[in-house]
């Protein structure tokens, strides 16, 4: 099993020592006794190093599964990036619910959040914590660094490679803020370490950060599925590329299909991915076989304790008297989430009879939520499992072995299906139909036989829910915040209602404005 994988365990790295941001010095813990100089000077050292970097999405601190986490503020199993960046994704949507009282939780599905969200917050700083790890990672692995240090050969080029990988990892972390708080504090590597305030970027140069930098790593990363499986390739960039251009409208003002379709086709047409034979398989405890997941979180239970990431989406996706515990190869269920009847009508059948990715647990069940708090109002989800295709359970009852797809094959055929039903050029109508009736010929659904842009939002819905893209999708659509298109408790109230527009953006947390006076509060908080 590979240094990515096994998210390697690194506690006496130096790394917050060196770093810089803002978010308070993003309240890390703890110290380090080493320094970064002594390190980098070895160069087995930068494996484990750019392995931190991955584990920065998947676990929450240094020790595992809590006791010394990577940023204060906040109770460690929540504070995980995963866990937080889904539940901004998905609990704001008609997608998901969440029984629980936790701070300011509900918040999310109200759509009432302030700037002092402890949720939103820790989200934040996740994102400027792998930002500032990938900073320093970049910023130590220069050729000048590496001939000062006396690496040459296959070390050099190994440490060339790792060095593309931290810039992906930055731009994700940045596609994030992009995503969610529009225009934010920006620093690069070029920026000097020392206490300053960085300045606000517009969205619209932020994403051209991030699209020049995806398109300057391109080169440089490995081949598609030429890599250790969880470490970014040249795939992973293409897949974030067309992710970007998929929402330039939203980021920048002018739409950009045509880019769209020219990096979903590189993805294609690399035919280093092909669509699982089965849809249920591709969220088991030995997913990491799947040759459809581009880009993973990645979990085993001997080595990445985390009450957060998936451990998280198993266990709080299971509850009441009916679901069983042993069935999802977990020791308890926590009984938090659920759907709404929105997500469940965009099937024909919520048995899964007539289309398999309705995976849905309805006994003693209620499809009405009349009280979020009762995690029997709402059906339950159970496309994830801490369970093999074979039917052995994980390693770990308490922390799964089950990766998350972050990128999967199945969201660039969606993507290169939208952008040619939205005008986009250098695509074709035949063949982005034909991608989506391999997506439903897969789940045993009726093949279609034309499609639009509303059709494919649902069947975005129908392929993708609960994987992280429900709330990008609606506010791409226009249907986040408005009237178009009501879910239950939408803005807190039983049958929805539409809220207010800034809520196409979060806030910049009060924290960090207080850090740095210099930033501009986004409109209406």
């Amino acid at each position: 099993m590979n240094a990515i994988k096994q998210i390697a365990k690194i506690g006496s790295l130096a790394l917050a020592l060196t770093v810089t941001a803002c978010v308070n010095d993003l309240d890390r813990q703890p110290e380090y006794d080493v320094t970064s100089a002594s390190v980098y000077q070895d160069p087995a050292n930068y494996k484990q190093v750019l392995a931190k970097l991955y584990a920065v999405l998947a676990v929450s601190g240094q020790a595992g599964p809590a006791g010394k986490p990577d940023i204060g503020g906040i109770d460690e199993g929540f504070s995980n990036y995963l866990r937080q960046y889904w539940m901004a994704q998905e609990l704001t949507t008609d997608e998901a619910v969440i029984g629980w009282n936790d701070g300011s939780v509900k918040d999310y599905h109200n759509m009432t959040w302030s700037s002092g969200n402890e949720f939103i917050t820790a989200m934040y700083n996740r994102i400027y914590y792998l930002v500032s790890l990938s900073n320093e990672f970049i910023r130590e692995t220069t050729d000048a660094k590496l001939a000062e240090r006396g690496i040459t050969g296959q070390a050099a080029t190994d440490a060339k490679t790792f060095r593309a990988e931290a810039r992906f990892l930055r731009a994700l972390a940045y596609s994030h803020a992009l995503d969610m708080f529009g225009n934010v504090p920006f620093v690069t590597e070029a920026d000097a370490v020392g206490s300053f305030l960085p300045k606000q970027i517009s969205r619209a140069d932020l994403f051209a950060y991030i699209e020049s930098e995806l398109k300057a790593i391109e080169t440089e990363l490995a081949n598609p599925r030429a890599a250790e499986y969880g470490r970014a390739d040249k795939a992973a960039a293409w897949t974030l590329l067309a992710r970007l251009y998929l929402n330039a409208q939203v980021y920048t003002g002018t739409a950009r299909w045509n880019d769209v379709i020219t990096y979903s086709n590189k993805v294609i047409q690399s035919n280093a991915y092909t669509l699982d034979a089965d849809y249920s398989k591709l969220f088991l405890a030995d997913n990491q076989n799947s040759k459809e997941i581009i880009m993973p979180v990645t979990f085993d239970g001997a080595r990445t304790k985390t009450f957060g990431g998936m451990t998280f989406l198993i266990h709080a996706a299971v509850g009441g008297d009916k679901m069983q515990p042993k069935d999802f190869g977990i020791n308890s269920g926590w009984a938090g989430l659920r759907t709404t009847k929105a997500l469940v009508n965009q099937f024909a059948d919520p048995t899964g009879k007539a289309d398999t990715r309705a995976m849905f647990f309805t006994n003693g069940q209620n499809l009405e939520i009349n009280d979020i708090s009762t995690f029997t109002d709402g059906y339950a989800i159970t496309k994830y499992k801490n369970i093999t295709s074979t039917g052995k359970i994980g390693v770990d009852e308490t922390f799964p072995d089950t990766d998350f797809p972050l990128f999967r094959l199945a969201d660039v055929y969606l993507m290169y299906a939208e952008a040619v039903v939205r005008g986009g050029s250098g695509g074709d109508q035949a063949t982005a139909l034909k991608l989506v009736n391999d997506l439903r010929q897969r789940a045993k659904a009726s093949p279609v036989t034309s499609i639009n842009a509303d059709f494919i939002l649902a069947e975005r819905a129908r392929e993708l829910y609960w994987e992280g893209h429900r709330r990008t999708d609606l506010i791409r659509y226009g249907r986040f915040t408005t009237a178009t298109y009501l879910w239950p408790w939408k803005g807190g109230v039983k049958e929805g209602r539409a809220v207010e527009n800034f809520r196409n953006l979060f806030p910049i947390p009060a924290s960090d404005r207080i850090a740095n006076p210099t930033l501009t509060q986004n409109e209406g908080y």
